[in-house]
């Protein structure tokens, strides 16, 4: 089998959200399950992301989408597997992928976060790979088809064992948002002695640059209709009232927080931490911001593939992901959170546990062999 990948490859850094470790899990998991993937190295997939007009993204689909059609034909892939966007995709070009035999097939990870229902672009596709177990009923209800698989991840062989090592530490490891700080923030009110570092990027009380050319009293009603359009009321009445809230960071959050890690940091921390946290709350106006919604993250499958201890908020679907107590442990709230890091600490055979049995669990049904298997399953 032969798969053609759009997984937002790039040879250059584009300023958009992180995006090139997505190439990296894609192509090396695709390689250890003995896949043959090719690609057209000519195409910067990642650039249709970038902020443009309109008439920059056409182009840049119009001649994006000739060559992937060219390099398709030439190269004969079983599968076109992408990860596009809605503005990325060019329906037409997925019916000539289709009328030559080739399934196609899209992942996409932020259904829950930017979507009211699944987006009429992905209609094309054979497949939806949705990583979100409550983002199902989109595709259900457009009756797209689509298939509930976790986040595509891959860790390399080396980490594949449960550390010899545990430091007395209890680490997050994630960039700084409304929500995380607010988590936080209550947190260390209950209990201001917990062991805990906070690392990621933003965890910093500097305001954002502001532009310096003002924006016109037409263009803010005009950005605020569209909002209202996109968004609906609930949440545009949430914006209006929180819109410019950003509350500094109290002094005592301030204590526990360790910058951003260095990448070999980042597996050390994770694998090596007596407790690693994963928050899957986030923020949007279309909840009430003291109740947020919340969906499993990458973090999820990370995690219990570099062998963690791992302590994660509990969302729907988690049930399909691990056996809670024995593989993972969850938490609702800031109370429940400290009752289970109080029966962690004490408890070092039930933390091995976790370990292994989480490790174990990650690897053999989550990677993205299993996944692929599964997807090869569902197309035949």
């Amino acid at each position: 089998m032969k798969i053609f990948l759009s997984f937002l490859q790039s040879t250059i850094n584009h300023p958009i959200p992180a995006y090139s470790f997505w190439e990296f899990y894609i192509k090396n998991g695709l390689e250890e399950a003995g896949i043959n993937w090719v690609e057209e190295k000519e195409i910067d997939w990642a650039q249709g992301l970038v902020p443009q007009n309109k008439s920059e993204l056409n182009a840049w689909k119009e001649k994006t989408w000739e060559k992937t059609l060219e390099s398709i034909k030439k190269e004969k892939p079983s599968i076109f597997l992408s990860y596009l966007y809605p503005q990325q995709i060019d329906k037409t070009a997925l019916k000539e992928i289709k009328k030559l035999g080739i399934y196609c097939v899209n992942f996409f990870c932020d259904n829950i976060r930017l979507f009211d229902k699944a987006p009429e672009e992905f209609s094309e596709f054979d497949l939806n790979w949705v990583p979100e177990y409550g983002a199902m009923n989109l595709y259900k209800q457009a009756n797209f088809k689509a298939i509930n698989l976790p986040m595509p991840m891959w860790v390399n062989p080396v980490f594949r064992m449960p550390s010899t090592i545990e430091t007395d530490r209890i680490t997050f490891i994630g960039s700084k948002d409304i929500q995380r700080q607010l988590f936080f923030e209550k947190l260390i009110k209950l209990n201001p002695n917990l062991p805990l570092d906070i690392y990621g990027a933003s965890w910093d009380n500097i305001e954002p640059t502001k532009s310096a050319l003002p924006t016109s009293l037409l263009k803010k009603y005009s950005n605020q209709l569209l909002f209202l359009k996109n968004q609906g009321l609930n949440a545009f009445i949430n914006k209006l009232k929180f819109g410019s809230f950003n509350p500094q960071l109290s002094d005592e959050i301030l204590k526990y927080l360790k910058g951003k890690p260095l990448f070999s940091e980042y597996i050390d921390l994770t694998r090596n931490s007596k407790i690693t946290i994963g928050i899957n709350r986030y923020p949007s106006f279309k909840f009430p911001l003291y109740a947020p919604n919340k969906y499993s993250r990458l973090r999820d499958i990370e995690a219990p593939m570099l062998g963690a201890c791992y302590l994660t908020e509990w969302v729907e679907g988690m049930n399909n992901l691990y056996e809670v107590g024995n593989e993972i442990e969850t938490f609702n709230s800031q109370e429940e959170f400290l009752e289970k890091v109080e029966m962690l600490e004490k408890d070092a055979l039930l933390r091995k546990k976790l370990r292994l049995n989480g490790q174990k669990r990650a690897l053999s049904d989550h990677s993205i062999m299993s996944s692929l298997k599964k997807i090869v399953d569902y197309l035949k």
